[in-house]
């Protein structure tokens, strides 16, 4: 139960009726900070109180309290110094050590020992990226380009792949050599399929179709090349029949991969959530 503010304020005296109830209650003597919460008193007033509250629970009221007990400022309204009659004066007095007051005033705080921080370590210089010049990548790739294509393009040839007039009627003069389709089709794929393979935010699935279709065509690649070199250097007119059919479905089965790749990278995320 709170107690009500008064106009005139209440001394520790007139307080204890309700500290007894208050301690009754609690089944102890309360803190000085329950006290001073109860009855919105300060910690000088709130300090006498408890020591007025123990002197009455062992039997005992002090004619004054002790200086122990005043661990605060100065109380606005210092209560009276009642008179001790010859009884208390000569009864022993029975005070509870309260415990010590923080900086802020307030009992039963733990002030824990300050803990200096680390300093961190100065942070190490961070280098510049240094920017790769991709003009060397140019020129090699310019070499592959050129033995690559004739490479194809001459197997082409052997296997049947040759020129063509894709327009009949609409422009007969127009002529188209078919053994380009092979360059064009499985390197194009290689390279982005590769790309896709070392890009990053690429679905887990389109990655991983990217990767091992990479390897695939690149490995195509080196065997048509081999194939050409081969049957090149025995002079032959023509290719066997199991090289002219793998190789006429290279560009059916580079378009089916293209497809699909391209596929998986725009919906892989729904892909993969299947």
């Amino acid at each position: 139960m709170t107690a009500p503010a008064s106009t005139y304020p209440r001394t520790a005296s007139d307080l204890l009726p309700l500290a007894r109830q208050m301690a009754q209650r609690l089944g102890e003597i309360p803190s000085r900070n329950s006290l001073m919460s109860e009855f919105r008193i300060g910690a000088p007033k709130a300090g006498e109180l408890r020591g007025l509250l123990a002197a009455d629970t062992a039997g005992t009221l002090p004619a004054q309290p002790s200086p122990e007990l005043i661990t605060g400022g100065p109380d606005t309204h210092p209560a009276p110094d009642p008179s001790p009659s010859p009884e208390t004066a000569a009864a022993p007095i029975t005070v509870e050590t309260l415990p010590l007051t923080a900086v802020d005033g307030h009992p039963d705080t733990k002030i824990a020992p300050a803990v200096a921080e680390p300093v961190a370590a100065p942070a190490a210089a961070v280098r510049p990226k240094r920017r790769i010049r991709s003009w060397p990548v140019f020129i090699i790739g310019l070499g592959a380009f050129v033995g690559i294509w004739s490479g194809w393009v001459e197997l082409g040839k052997l296997t049947g792949f040759g020129v063509v007039h894709p327009l009949p009627g609409i422009a007969d003069g127009f002529s188209l050599n078919t053994a380009i389709t092979l360059p064009l089709g499985m390197e194009a794929y290689a390279a982005y399929a590769l790309k896709v393979w070392m890009s990053t935010g690429i679905p887990a699935r389109a990655r991983s179709f990217a990767r091992w279709s990479t390897i695939v065509a690149l490995l195509v690649g080196m065997a048509g090349q081999v194939a050409y070199h081969l049957m090149s250097a025995a002079d032959m007119a023509s290719a066997p029949w199991q090289i002219t059919t793998a190789v006429a479905c290279l560009p059916v089965v580079v378009l089916g991969l293209a497809a699909t790749l391209a596929h998986l990278v725009a919906n892989g995320d729904e892909e993969d959530a299947r």
